[in-house]
Order: C-alpha cells, then sequence, then structure tokens
C-alpha cells in the first residue's frame, strides 16, 4: 500500500524528470519557431505555413500529456511533464492569432 501523502505530493525531486521535460519543451518551442520563421520571412498569406505553428506545439503538447501518462503509471516523476504540457497547450491557444493573421492577409489582397 502506498501512503495517502503520495497521492496529493507533486515533488519534482524525481532524477532527471525536470531536465527532461524541460529540454522537450525546449525543442517543441524551437520547432514552432522555426516555422514562424518560414511563416514571416515567406509568403505572409500561406494559411498552411501559419498552420505550422500551432499545429506543431498542439502535437508537441499531446506527446508531452502521454508521456504525463506513462510516467505517472510507473510511478516515476510526472509532474514536470504535465507541467510543459499544460505550457504548449497555452502557447498553442496564443499562437492561434498567426494563422488569423494569414487568413486576413490574404483576405486584403
Amino acid at each position: 500500500m502506498s501512503r495517502d501523502s503520495d497521492y496529493v505530493e507533486k515533488r519534482l525531486d524525481k532524477p532527471g524528470a525536470l531536465r527532461a521535460a524541460v529540454t522537450y519543451t525546449i525543442v517543441v518551442v524551437a520547432l514552432a519557431a522555426v516555422a514562424f520563421a518560414f511563416y514571416a520571412f515567406g509568403a505572409r498569406d500561406s494559411v498552411y505555413a501559419a498552420t505550422l505553428v500551432p499545429l506543431f506545439l498542439f502535437v508537441g503538447g499531446v506527446g508531452a500529456f502521454v508521456k504525463t501518462y506513462r510516467e505517472w503509471k510507473a510511478e516515476r516523476g510526472w509532474a514536470a511533464w504535465q507541467g510543459a504540457g499544460w505550457f504548449l497547450m497555452s502557447l498553442m491557444l496564443v499562437s492561434l492569432a498567426i494563422p488569423g493573421m494569414a487568413i486576413m492577409a490574404g483576405a486584403v489582397k
């Protein structure tokens, strides 16, 4: 049996959990930044290029949540992965404005 405090404590003292989650988040954000640069310095009315930014962040967030579930089932450090997933999903919501800009740029022409 486990203690009741194990269910409420979300310490980040598991070896390597925080570092792996932060590295994963940085890589996903870097991929989204490359996609944004491709859109910003390329055709600004391309909705497909603009959609890549939130798409990368969404797929990265779902991947972090899948990793969260796997770490939780293995009773390892999962809290950092959940934080990474929520950060990427929040960033994805903000980046939904980028395809909106592309749609508006195409409508002005």
